[in-house]
């Protein structure tokens, strides 16, 4: 694959998000953004998830030999290097060396960026390198603040929207959607050793791993997944007020979070709360019926 085929095949992944990542409705600017921070994103986690394409040719973007494509805490380090390059590139430093990163140069000046969202999103893949298992529900929130509601946080800088308010009603609908991926994804996760339910509710529900291994879901299992969507939805909720004192195109992209993680969560129960036999994913019809509700009611 060419550099630009890889960057394509990258950000191709939107489309199969949740949500929506950067609809034609919005202003040219806010999608080019959007993507931007998507492409750093979506790289980010196929670094800590071992998904790179073969060949080794991000290693060698980020100064590494491309042997080392599979050291996934080197790729992380290196990339978290390149990433203050997309800073200091503002005070006349070296530009980053990976495309995915000079793409987010525009974008951080235009926005007034910080540092911290995407330092949050490394941090996050490198606790999935040493975190298989998470105790209690406090804390898998934990790892969503790290993994989930800085991608919030940079939308509503992005967009000029961002209030003490606004970010706390962001970070509830960002975590809701962060664990219901992590019920859509519960079989592919364990392939890869990692357990997003948290072990206090898998003894609550008599849930084993064992269970979790099975090709479909028996009613324990499928009771603990519904009790952690009910917890998303309630999430989605909470957080869906964000929308307050918001008009246009932007309500339409806060509506289409909220509703993309609404039907998604529909999807869940509409699959009978068997996660096991397939990700349960919400079909377009009814995240836009999801979003519309959403927008109509306006919370």
């Amino acid at each position: 694959m060419t550099a630009t085929a890889e960057e394509d095949a990258t950000l191709a992944k939107a489309a199969h998000e949740n949500f929506p990542v950067a609809p034609r409705f919005l202003p040219r600017a806010w999608r080019g953004d959007l993507m931007a921070v998507y492409g750093f994103a979506r790289l980010v986690d196929d670094i800590g998830d071992g998904d790179l394409p073969p060949g080794g040719a991000d290693a060698a973007r980020l100064g590494l030999a491309p042997g080392r494509a599979d050291d996934r805490l080197l790729m992380l380090d290196a990339l978290e290097a390149d990433l203050r390059r997309v800073f200091a590139s503002a005070h006349g430093g070296a530009p980053p060396r990976h495309p995915l990163l000079r793409e987010l140069i525009p974008t951080v000046r235009r926005a007034g960026l910080t540092p911290g969202p995407f330092l949050a999103l490394i941090e996050a893949n490198r606790v999935d390198q040493r975190v298989r298992r998470y105790a209690t529900h406090a804390d898998l929130l934990g790892y969503c603040e790290l993994s989930a509601n800085p991608v919030g946080r940079l939308v509503l800088g992005i967009t000029g929207t961002s209030t003490p308010e606004r970010v706390r009603r962001s970070d509830a609908v960002c975590t809701a959607l962060q664990l219901i991926e992590h019920l859509q994804d519960v079989a592919e996760d364990l392939a890869r050793d990692r357990i997003y339910l948290p072990a206090e509710a898998m003894r609550r529900f008599h849930v084993t791993e064992a269970d979790l291994a099975a090709p479909t879901a028996n009613a324990s299992v499928r009771t603990l997944v519904a009790h952690m969507t009910d917890r998303a939805r309630r999430l989605l909720d909470e957080g869906a007020p964000m929308m307050t004192g918001v008009s246009g195109r932007l309500r339409l992209l806060l509506a289409g979070f909220v509703g993309g993680g609404r039907a998604a969560a529909q999807a869940i129960a509409d699959a009978g709360y068997d996660v096991l036999a397939g990700p349960p994913r919400a079909s377009k019809g009814g995240l836009l019926y999801a979003a519309a509700t959403t927008l109509r009611r306006g919370t």
